[in-house]
């Protein structure tokens, strides 16, 4: 039977995954079988008593969803309709419905990232948004994956999501015209001299656009190249092979990152091979509180061997692999928390996140980070991180000067660094985000 580990940032909406293969390990405890008496009871009694008769089914559903979500933000129990057609429909990179990657947090569905091009990104929902309320029905005390099953529907219908956002005083709603896009196509184009390729999720075709997106970017500009920007911002992560390719099609070898579990065996290790599509031009990759999982993979490989240039602001800090495992037939899967994933340096980035070698806001989201940015460390129940280092306290933000403007300041000060002259205007402020 086979495993699938999975990376995403959150349940939801368009995620990947990659095969994996995982065994059982150990027998429980003697004791373990008493409690499991203590299970046995209860669903005799709520079966026998309850004021209405419910379906055994239900009641043994409820039981698995309870017990697997109380372990951490990202384990979950799929039902055979989730794993089936919806779970694989994402794996493909295609799926109808809002575009945003959200994670459950506290009873109510939390936003992590709208998706490029997507109908939640143009009604201008924003990472750390909380979905109170689909269709006018609270999502507190709902099953996960069902709230998430009603997000969806067909192409062209509308769905109304209540909005409740830490920087105004009353929810809000929100009406939505479901669309069905592959959110996660790589896109690139040419600014001046310098490559920029947009990656906005890893399905399976991300590392083949990659690719190609280097081979027309060399011949649009030609030998007056000067390097590439990659534009990481809001990617929620996706498939772990694909990661591990992007990565690779930059680096000639070393490590690129590796997954331990709760035993010695369990550790996998990947490593890259030679062969740097781009010639060795100089690359900065953008990231921000959105960047999340699979990409932060490829930011912290790429850091750590000093290969690319990390500007932006700090990413989200999902630093565990899930993996779906299935049940049976009919019986759905567990989707479980098994691993953390390490930087080539060692460092997990669980709670943590990958932090920029140069910070530089978007806006004023470092000046208030609880309003602008929601990270993995905010989110109920998460994994502990490692502590955070001393460069993170009060480390230096670059912010676009007062009074002027910038489409993508971000993007305007990674062109002008990559091109060795720093014309965009700015100044700099402590900060201890």
């Amino acid at each position: 039977m086979k495993t699938i580990a999975w990376i995403g940032a959150g349940a939801v909406l368009g995620l990947g995954a990659a095969l994996a293969v995982a065994g059982a390990h150990g027998a429980p405890d003697p004791s373990t079988y008493g409690q499991m008496g203590l299970f046995s009871e209860a669903f005799s009694k709520v079966r026998a008593n309850y004021v209405e008769p419910v379906p055994d089914k239900d009641l043994i559903k409820s039981a698995v969803q309870g017990m697997v979500s109380k372990l951490d933000p990202h384990s979950a129990y799929m039902d055979a309709k989730s794993f089936g057609g919806d779970f694989r429909d994402r794996t493909q990179g295609r799926f109808g419905g809002v575009g945003i990657q959200v994670t459950p947090d506290a009873g109510v569905i939390r936003v992590i990232s709208p998706m490029d091009g997507m109908p939640a990104a143009a009604a201008g929902i924003k990472p750390g948004d909380r979905i109170t309320a689909i269709n006018g029905t609270a999502v507190q005390g709902q099953d996960f994956n069902d709230a998430i099953n009603r997000m969806r529907g067909p192409v062209g219908t509308k769905v109304t999501l209540t909005i409740q956002r830490d920087s105004e005083k009353n929810p809000f709603d929100v009406t939505l015209t479901r669309a069905d896009v592959p959110y996660d196509a790589v896109t690139s184009r040419r600014e001046g001299d310098i490559g920029y390729i947009r990656m906005p999720g890893f399905n399976e075709k991300t590392a083949e656009g990659l690719e190609k997106a280097v081979r027309e970017l060399k011949k649009q500009i030609g030998p007056a190249l000067k390097g590439y920007v990659l534009d990481l911002r809001n990617n929620p992560g996706g498939l772990l092979d694909q990661a591990i390719q992007v990565s690779d099609d930059f680096l000639n070898s070393g490590e690129i990152v590796s997954t331990r579990g709760r035993r010695p065996d369990d550790t996998q290790r990947y490593d890259a091979k030679s062969g740097d599509i781009t010639g060795g031009k100089p690359i900065v990759i953008l990231i921000n509180g959105g960047t999340a999982s699979a990409s932060e993979i490829v930011s912290g490989a790429l850091q750590d061997h000093r290969r690319a240039t990390i500007l932006g602001m700090t990413s989200f800090g999902k630093g565990s692999v899930q993996t779906v495992i299935p049940l049976g037939e009919a019986r759905g899967a567990l989707r479980l928390t098994t691993a953390r994933y390490y930087t080539p340096s060692g460092h997990s980035i669980q709670a943590q996140g990958i932090i920029p070698d140069i910070q530089v806001a978007q806006g004023d989201e470092a000046s208030v980070p609880k309003l602008l940015r929601y990270s993995e460390a905010d989110l109920q129940g998460h994994l502990d991180g490692e502590p955070l280092p001393a460069k993170r306290v009060n480390a230096p933000v670059i912010y676009a000067a007062p009074g002027s403007k910038y489409d993508d300041f971000q993007l305007a000060y990674a062109l002008d660094l990559l091109r060795g002259k720093m014309t965009v205007a700015s100044v700099t402020k402590s900060s201890a985000s």
